[in-house]
């Protein structure tokens, strides 16, 4: 058993824990954690049999701590990484993995000098129905990728305040992008690639905090282009289309995906509900006893903090950006 440490404990370091917690057959336990608001997270702690430190620095001096869960501020990730691998941690870190490609260069080296296992929490690679549109498309079902559609909205900046970390636009550049949208980055480059190229329009129509509206017009290395947007101020919202010269397939949601062949008959799929937190922290931990490796690679986690980067300088210039 992974003996672990959560690293934040608000709402969704929280959500981490409750996923795996007492759980058998998971392979993690949480025995350690800390958090910026140590007095709102005691009585949690102790219901949960986590030992609350002080520090950071205090989680990876405790010698039953053999890996850290990062559910921190965004532009905390990259140092943490670092300081978790020089200590000897395997580390699972929320997305956005860093906020800059040569961050989560330094980041992913500090790893592998260390020998330890470095895991990136986009959750949805693990849906069954991702798993069903990926293997479609590499078996050419699709025929010739032409285009991919993403969106993911929420309503989440309603509950943003002048003082949190999550409106301060530092963390949360292109609004949206860090809580939400960097998902569906990352769910476009597992099922089609790299990205070449982006344009982004990004701007606050409505909050007083943070942009509400991201929009952006991309393209892949294989050619193929992408429309994609994050509301974050709009209904709840997750949608991925894939378009080829043979047919399309969309999933609305996580489990209903839908098949349109350029001729005869379709189909529509409802795929069962996964619980995608425990299975990418039972990934982490199966990958740090020696089993399959993390079904992220970190050169597509390089690649996704590289478009978010570029992504910023688009909607900032006004042009679009190659992503380096």
């Amino acid at each position: 058993m992974l003996g672990a440490a959560i690293v934040g404990m608000g709402r969704w370091g929280r959500t981490l824990v409750d996923s795996v917690q007492g759980r058998n057959g998971v392979g993690i336990r949480f025995v350690a954690g800390c958090t910026g608001t140590p007095d709102k997270a005691r009585d949690y702690a102790a219901e949960k049999g986590i030992r609350l430190h002080d520090d950071y620095r205090a989680v990876l001096a405790d010698p039953q701590v053999r890996a850290v869960v990062l559910a921190t501020p965004h532009a905390q990730h990259a140092e943490q990484v670092i300081q978790a691998a020089k200590a000897g941690r395997h580390v699972f870190v929320e997305k956005p993995f860093t906020l800059g490609k040569a961050s989560a260069e330094v980041a992913v080296e500090a790893c592998r000098e260390a020998g330890v296992v470095l895991a990136l929490g986009h959750n949805r690679r693990f849906l069954p129905a991702v798993a069903e549109m990926k293997a479609m498309l590499s078996g050419g079902r699709l025929g010739t990728l032409l285009h991919v559609e993403g969106a993911f909205n929420g309503p989440g900046a309603l509950g943003y305040k002048p003082g949190m970390w999550r409106a301060d636009r530092a963390e949360s550049p292109l609004g949206g992008m860090g809580g939400m949208g960097i998902h569906m980055i990352d769910m476009i480059i597992n099922l089609a690639g790299h990205f070449q190229w982006v344009a982004v329009q990004s701007h606050a129509r409505v909050s007083t905090t943070i942009d509400d509206t991201t929009a952006m017009l991309a393209q892949l290395g294989n050619g193929a282009t992408v429309t994609f947007s994050t509301l974050a101020l709009a209904p709840r919202l997750w949608r991925v289309a894939l378009f080829g010269t043979e047919g399309m397939l969309e999933l609305n949601g996580h489990e209903r995906l839908s098949f349109t062949p350029r001729e005869g008959e379709g189909w529509t799929r409802d795929y069962p509900k996964t619980d995608i937190e425990a299975a990418e922290l039972e990934a982490f931990a199966s990958a740090v006893a020696g089993g399959p490796a993390y079904p992220l690679p970190v050169g597509d986690a390089i690649h996704g903090v590289a478009v978010f980067e570029a992504m910023i300088g688009a909607a900032t210039s006004g042009s679009r950006y190659a992503v380096a």
